[in-house]
């Protein structure tokens, strides 16, 4: 039950990376590729479908990680409090902005809530490299490490690469190159290598951190059957948004 559980939680982690790792690449991306608002807007247009279905990755990293590891809770949330504390602060303020950019129709309000989707996709990039370092070294490390901070850069590039070619694919007249959608799942499983590398080299670890078999059984008789339905749910997402089924519009509530 342990190995499945970690094999688990290592699918869901990467799969984070791989599906997330896109939207927060076009958010690092805006002042890049976004030349004027008209161009902002068709960047935010393009991953505004997916955002809250892939945000669900994140959710359930999280309920696997203090349901299956409890023992790691305490060395995540106070190993790591300044990091976790800044990883939400960008969480919050990358969905305000997606939420706010279009809630008064100004130059100034427009430009500065892109600034912020542009801060908070960095915040949460950045943070998940040197959190990944962390964990790979038993949270025994600084947070200011160079190695972490190193792997912190690798995952902000990484995560821009893949958002470039999610636009290539999405929407390839306004990126200026267009890509397969095989580019994009390779681009994807790029994004995730930090991921395979980490889980793989704390396997040991997290084994002996699992929780007692009784409660990974119970997780399972909870959790297991409603993953189908999940699946589901993100392929219908990706049938329904893939390039020529739709125009590119921002839906209202972005």
């Amino acid at each position: 039950m342990e190995l499945i559980w970690f094999a688990l939680f290592a699918v869901l982690l990467a799969g984070y990376f791989a599906i997330e790792g896109f939207d927060l690449g076009v958010g690092l991306l805006l002042p890049v590729l976004g030349k004027g608002q008209q161009g902002r807007d068709h960047m935010v247009a393009a991953m505004a479908p997916f955002v809250l279905a892939n945000e669900v990755w994140l959710v359930a990293v999280a309920g696997a990680l203090f349901g299956v590891y409890p023992a790691l809770e305490g060395e995540v949330l106070f190993g790591l409090y300044p990091l976790v504390v800044v990883m939400l602060l960008a969480w919050v303020v990358r969905d305000a902005g997606l939420w706010f950019r279009r809630r008064i129709d100004g130059p100034a309000w427009r430009r500065f809530w892109d600034l912020m989707v542009a801060a908070g996709s960095l915040g949460l990039s950045f943070g998940w490299g040197v959190a990944l370092y962390a964990a790979a070294t038993g949270f025994g490390s600084s947070l200011l490490h160079p190695l972490g901070l190193m792997l912190g850069v690798v995952t902000t590039l990484l995560f821009a690469y893949h958002g470039w070619t999610f636009l290539c694919w999405r929407a390839p007249g306004f990126a200026g190159a267009s890509r397969s959608g095989r580019a994009l799942l390779v681009s994807g499983l790029v994004a995730a290598l930090p991921v395979v590398g980490v889980t793989v080299g704390s396997m040991r670890y997290l084994l002996d951190s699992s929780a007692p078999p009784a409660t990974l059984s119970v997780l399972s008789l909870m959790v297991l059957p409603f993953a189908p339905i999940v699946v589901v749910a993100q392929v219908w997402v990706w049938r329904t948004f893939r390039p020529g089924r739709d125009a590119v519009r921002i839906p209202s509530f972005f």
